[in-house]
């Protein structure tokens, strides 16, 4: 038999329309609408972030400085290149009025700002105007939320350091704010020469430069990247460009999107469940056609390539209204995206990441189709003329075992190389794998235990039936577990993550956490901070440590890079202080500390787990630009550092006669009895204004809100693969009403009410939905402690209320999903079901 003929056969066959295929094609569709469209979000934010890049920016190149602004050589350079030059300082403060204070973000801004775009003011007015002196008094702009925090209005003062500003306007939109990343504060915007007698950047403080430049050849910014390292390389110059003006932004977005897709596959992999029972309850009905194609002389490949012609046509139907799907609902949702998004997006049809999720989709149709198509392969006339599609072997040939292993390795390399992060992929996916993996298990382990005990219910009708029917082969327990188990899965998985998250911070902020940061701690004030502290008897600890900011440059002689590739240790600068002695609570695991009164080469301690995780060695020079200038030392020890108790801890110290000359300040930690925090805070502020406090509490529920925003995406994710394995509920019900109906008119003939066969009913579902729930609880129960365990490091136990709703949504589900095709099985008339059974 010829293709040619197939093809004619599955023709004729489609002519049939879409009776049996419904549920193929919306879990076919709804899975690859959901990677669409995640897919097209984040191509229109990648594309807004692109095309408004200068102005993220705030020029077509950023050059930025630590603890220092310009030198003469580099400023000359900068003016010689550009038509246009705007200085900016970035650093934290306090805001204080004569009531409060709360700590703000402020950004210090010249004349020539913003070089792009505008700053949207309320009330409307130009921002050289609102930051004007006026009577002796320069103005300011902040944002709405730290003006209701401090309880301002327009036209109030207040104080940064030792000036005082009059509140002119609240920021309504600032062109480059996403290019700033995250803050601890409210931003409030000022001009710089209003700080000159604040002590706010004042030598040692901790503050950023940005030079932002208008090119006067933007084409060239390559060749202008390349000179600029090549003139300063010692200057610990960071560079930035209109070419991906918020980078940071970039990444994040990324990052996101690709873990979400992945969750989507497993929307996919559950649609997949479903492609599959969908397949099976077709080629069943299809028995006779099969038989009579059988004995009219047709060979297995030609009935192979008939239903593999069909169900390939259909797939491709399935994937393109997905595809369609995806591509319409970010531009009809874009007004809402665009509202809410505090970034540019440029929402349109993206070709590549449609052509992803087509490809996602067609080779998930496929892995979950061969397989049943392939047991046509293995069944004889004689079989199939007797009706028993069930009987037939359930494994199909190896070569078909094979090609599928072949094509969920080829779908997991295309899923690797699409998101460009093997890492997330692999462990994603794996999980994935794993899940299903203990969901078949547990449906085999469940129906061979239901069939057992339906032996020893005797006396018990209701729930003997319910046995039999779930540990029978055509209840569908396995589709139930696997639609159901894999959605409760990702959403068990996001909820014990998110609770042991919460119930971290909730748990070890009072008990090891300090109550305060403070920055920006003048030499000469040390001795009055230090006083005021150690006389509070709600004190119970005070640490301090010098303060500077550099950048690991070279790694024995050699550019970072190249030894530790991109580790976020070398990604832009990184605290670094200096001491005559370990702690008292240092833990020294390799090399020893120097000598108190060592006054010879600058020596190194280093942190523990990120030495090993770069590669480093005891004796390895490492080279810190400081302040411009390059420190090269020789590792001593390593230490053990804990930043999970959000007390000091820095990745690198050196010995006191390396640094100490240097201009810097003091950071120290306060640990405090609640009650007296607004008094140290209030004593300290007033004493020395210049000091910023970070309240460390607050810190990290800003911390955790922004990972609880990322929970609720993913979540989102999960919701819509369980809102697949409804479908597939749905399916695996409509599949078995039939049976249902012929079930319920058997019992009705032996004597059951109608009130007893409901029962059964439900009490399979109710099961069933326990099962489900149950294992799905134990798989995201597992991942939720890989991850929480491996990527966070924290703490892991069971967050039972998350628990118990799981449990209780896979029972709903499985309820609704039974007891709506049940209604017509309980009402229909036992003679009119036997005599059409005959």
């Amino acid at each position: 038999m010829s293709l040619r003929l197939a093809s004619r056969f599955a023709r004729r066959e489609l002519r049939g329309g879409l009776r049996g295929f419904r549920l193929f094609l919306a879990c076919l569709a709804l899975g690859v609408a959901a990677i669409a469209a995640v897919g097209s979000v984040r191509s229109g934010i990648q594309a807004g972030l692109e095309k408004e890049g200068a102005a993220l920016l705030g020029g077509d190149v950023e050059l930025e400085l630590t603890y220092r602004f310009a030198n003469e050589a580099e400023a000359d350079w900068m003016n010689s290149h550009a038509t246009s030059v705007s200085e900016i300082a970035e650093f934290r403060s306090m805001a204080t009025t004569a009531t409060d204070r709360a700590l703000t973000q402020v950004k210090a801004v010249d004349a020539a700002y913003p070089l792009v775009g505008s700053v949207t003011l309320s009330p409307h007015m130009p921002l050289a105007d609102a930051l004007a002196v006026q009577a002796a008094v320069p103005g300011a702009v902040m944002e709405r939320a730290l003006m209701d925090r401090l309880g301002l209005v327009v036209g109030d003062r207040f104080s940064l350091g030792s000036q005082p500003f009059e509140l002119r306007a609240e920021i309504v939109r600032e062109p480059d704010n996403v290019a700033s990343g995250f803050s601890l504060g409210p931003r409030t915007l000022v001009m710089r020469d209003s700080l000159a007698q604040s002590g706010l950047l004042s030598s040692g403080t901790l503050f950023n430069s940005k030079y932002r430049l208008i090119l006067t050849d933007p084409t060239d910014i390559t060749h202008l990247e390349t000179e600029a390292a090549e003139m300063f390389p010692n200057s610990g110059m960071r560079w930035r460009d209109a070419r991906n003006g918020a980078p940071g932004v970039s990444r994040f977005v990324d990052r996101l999107s690709a873990f979400l897709v992945l969750v989507g596959l497993s929307g996919l992999a559950v649609g997949g469940v479903g492609v599959s029972a969908a397949v099976r309850s077709y080629l069943s009905r299809k028995t006779e056609v099969i038989a009579t194609l059988r004995a009219l002389g047709a060979d297995r490949q030609t009935i192979f390539q008939t239903y593999f012609i069909q169900i390939g046509a259909l797939s491709l139907l399935g994937v393109a209204i997905g595809v369609t799907l995806g591509a319409i609902a970010p531009l009809v949702l874009a007004p809402i995206l665009e509202a809410r998004l505090p970034i540019p997006a440029e929402f349109r049809v993206f070709p590549a990441p449609l052509f992803e999720a087509a490809i996602y989709g067609l080779l998930t149709a496929f892995i979950f189709t061969l397989w049943p198509l392939a047991r046509t392969d293995q069944v004889r006339a004689a079989t199939l003329f007797r009706d028993a599609w069930d009987g037939a072997s359930r494994a199909p040939a190896w070569p078909f075992i094979l090609i599928t292993g072949g094509a969920i390795a080829t779908l997991i390399a295309i899923a690797g190389w699409f998101n460009g992060n093997w890492w997330l992929t692999l462990w994603t996916l794996g999980g994935i794998a794993g899940a299903l993996a203990l969901l078949s298990i547990s449906a085999f382990i469940i129906r061979i235990t239901a069939k057992a005990l339906s032996h020893r219910l005797r006396g018990r009708p209701r729930w003997r039936w319910a046995m039999a029917a779930i540990g029978g082969t055509g209840e569908g327990a396995g589709a139930v577990v696997l639609s159901l188990g894999l959605g409760l899965s990702v959403l068990a998985a996001v909820g014990q993550i998110d609770g042991n998250l919460r119930q971290a911070i909730a748990g070890n902020l009072p008990d090891v956490a300090p109550s305060y940061f403070f920055v920006d701690i003048q030499k000469d004030q040390m001795e009055g901070y230090s006083k005021r502290l150690s006389d509070d008897p709600a004190v119970s600890r005070v640490d301090s440590a010098p303060m500077l900011r550099g950048i690991i440059s070279q790694i024995n002689g050699a550019p970072a890079a190249e030894t530790a590739g991109d580790h976020w240790v070398l990604q832009g600068d990184r605290g670094v202080t200096y001491a005559a002695t370990a702690g008292p609570r240092a833990n020294i695991t390799h090399g020893t500390w120097w000598d108190a009164d060592y006054s010879g080469p600058p020596l190194i301690s280093f942190a523990t787990e990120e030495a090993i995780e770069m590669g480093l060695e005891i004796g390895d020079s490492l080279t810190v630009n400081i302040l411009g200038r390059d420190i090269t030392g020789e590792i001593a020890n390593f230490q053990e550092v804990d930043f999970s108790t959000a007390g000091i801890g820095f990745i690198l110290t050196m010995n006191p006669g390396a640094l100490e000359g240097a201009p810097h300040t003091f950071i120290s930690t306060v640990y405090a009895e609640e009650r007296a925090e607004a008094a140290i805070l209030r004593d300290l502020a007033n004493a020395y204004p210049n000091i910023t406090a970070i309240r460390v509490r607050d810190a990290i529920e800003r911390v955790a809100g922004v990972l609880g925003g990322l929970a609720a995406a993913t979540s989102y994710g999960a919701a819509a693969t369980l809102f697949t394995g409804f479908l597939v509920l749905i399916g695996a019900a409509a599949a078995g009403a039939d049976a249902r109906t012929y079930e319920a008119a058997i019992l009705k003939t032996l004597g059951a009410s109608r009130r007893m066969i409901a029962a059964s009913f439900i009490l399979r579902a109710v099961l069933l939905g326990l099962a489900a729930g149950g294992v799905a609880l134990i798989a995201g129960a597992l991942g939720g402690w890989a991850v929480s365990t491996f990527v966070m490091e924290t703490d892991y136990s069971v967050i039972w209320p998350s628990a118990l709703l799981i449990i209780a949504g896979g029972i709903i589900a499985t309820v609704l999903a039974g007891l709506g095709f049940a209604r017509r099985a309980l009402h229909a008339r036992p003679a009119g079901v036997l005599r059409a059974r005959e």
